[in-house]
């Protein structure tokens, strides 16, 4: 399907304290949840997307067909190749085709000077703290004034259920915004159930794909991970919808049998203590069905362990840069012919888009391996490109999140999960390459339309059905009732210098 002029894929890679129990009563009665409502009510509420994910199946309007006519389309889709100018069919909630010069009785929208792709898949996002955007920017990831210390020891324990889901729906609004399609959600806040509820709830309303990777709380009320047998019942029961189940949290052998015996897959958070991964890389317990995250300063045994176990790795390679995690394993995991996803991880500390992650990721890696060629080194690694950092922003994402027969590329059957970049702003004119436009150019702002699972959720640069003024009253609300609950007092303008 490709033509002359087709832009050919590069060779395949080998490879506090205080209360947290709400009652309903009390989150219905809140003056946030009443906010929250109003904002997205009734058109989120109403929209497609979101009626779908509360009903069990991802569908964009049956039968309803829109053609993207003229972008250069960079499928990512190896056997069909990538085009200069062409066209890309919806059909419901699928992709019905991709070429040049595609006729059909459909709503048309104009593409040309827009680089049409598949939307982004951030593999880790800890979604509940977007009330909590850059508290700790300063901060590291241990210590005085730290992430841990301030948002994990102070904050996070008096957030109610209303605050886990006004957080989940901006967050996900947000990187709809931003190009960013599904996400993998690892919130730590399911303190009781009705946190747990909460955080689906507003990730169904935003009508995003996400992987719920299913994670911890802290008081009497928390039920984890054993309640993740009431969730595979009660919310993931079909497979056909937006929202999928994993279970997160750190290294054990008993969380991972829970995930196993209910079909969850696995995300782990791995920073450091590489024994306790090789142990049951040993008891032969590590598998295809794990995602690890960071993955930083790990030990020789426990990459090979990955590697040939064909475990997938995520990389939030700012995060990991800026909290002291140690150094993103971007060459180690490439070195041992994995192939990393990207993720954003915490607002706290730095923005959720992954135009930041992809630069940071093209950028450093560069920058080690250019040091070793000015070192007199001989036996480098390769540069890694634009195209291959744009591969693991979106297919290497959906292939960790496994949805990759479903999203990731611009394939006839799949799900239309697909976004539209601006090129003719002033950032990025005139186009001259596609890749290293969107990797090295572009930033949230060249995000021009968004599909979800053949749903229109923004369009000419604006999210659809959302009253953005109101979605700000309720999270305002909902970060002073978490600030007076925990008596925490915030630094706005940076005079706190311990």
């Amino acid at each position: 399907m490709s033509t002359p002029k087709s832009i050919r894929a590069p060779q395949d890679f080998a490879r506090g304290g205080g209360r947290t129990g709400t009652s309903r009563r009390d989150f219905v009665k809140s003056g946030a949840a009443r906010l929250m409502a109003a904002a997205i009510a009734p058109a989120v509420l109403a929209h497609p997307a979101t009626a779908a994910t509360q009903t069990g199946s991802a569908q964009g309007g049956r039968g309803q067909r829109t053609l993207l006519k003229g972008g250069t389309v960079l499928t990512l889709d190896r056997a069909i190749g990538d085009f200069v100018t062409a066209d890309v069919l919806i059909e419901g909630k699928k992709i019905a085709a991709v070429g040049p010069n595609l006729k059909a009785e459909a709503q048309i929208i104009d593409a040309s000077n827009m680089i049409v792709m598949p939307g982004f898949v951030d593999t880790h996002h800890h979604q509940y703290q977007t009330i909590l955007r850059g508290v700790v920017a300063d901060g590291i990831l241990n210590g005085p004034r730290s992430y841990v210390s301030e948002i994990q020891g102070i904050l996070t324990p008096v957030y109610r259920p209303e605050d886990a889901q006004v957080s989940e729906l901006v967050a996900s609004l947000n990187q709809i915004n931003a190009g960013v399609t599904t996400g993998v959600d690892t919130s730590q806040v399911s303190h009781t159930p009705q946190h747990t509820d909460a955080c689906l709830d507003g990730l169904a309303k935003a009508g995003r794909r996400t992987v719920f990777a299913y994670s911890g709380g802290v008081g009497p009320g928390a039920q984890y991970p054993q309640d993740i047998r009431r969730l595979r019942k009660e919310r993931f029961s079909s497979t056909d919808q937006l929202l999928t189940l994993a279970l997160g949290g750190g290294v054990s052998e008993s969380t991972w049998a829970l995930a196993r015996e209910v079909g969850a897959s696995i995300v782990s958070h791995v920073v450091g203590n590489p024994a306790a991964l090789v142990a049951l890389g040993k008891a032969g317990l590590m598998g295809p069905d794990n995602e690890y995250i960071h993955c930083t300063q790990l030990n020789e045994t426990a990459w090979k362990m990955i590697a040939d176990t064909g475990g997938k790795v995520s990389i939030a390679t700012p995060i990991e840069m800026q909290m002291r995690h140690g150094m993103p394993p971007i060459q180690q995991a490439l070195d041992h012919r994995i192939f990393p996803s990207l993720s954003v991880d915490v607002e706290t500390n730095m923005a959720a888009d992954m135009f930041t992650v992809m630069r940071s990721t093209f950028t450093l890696q560069r920058a080690l391996v250019n040091e070793r060629i000015l070192a007199g080194e001989q036996n480098v690694p390769p540069l890694v490109t634009c195209r291959e950092v744009l591969e693991m922003a979106t297919i290497q994402g959906a292939r960790d999140c496994h949805l990759d027969s479903k999203i990731g590329t611009l394939t006839p059957g799949k799900e239309a999960d697909i976004i539209l970049l601006r090129t003719d702003l002033i950032n990025v004119m005139p186009l001259n390459h596609a890749a290293g436009a969107i990797v090295t150019l572009m930033d949230t702002s060249n995000v021009d339309t968004v599909f979800v699972a053949g749903t229109l959720v923004k369009r000419g640069g604006r999210l659809v059905g959302v009253d953005l003024p109101k979605l700000r009253q309720a999270v305002e609300a909902s970060r002073d009732s978490v600030m007076a609950r925990a008596r925490y007092k915030l630094d706005r303008v940076g005079l706190r210098t311990t």
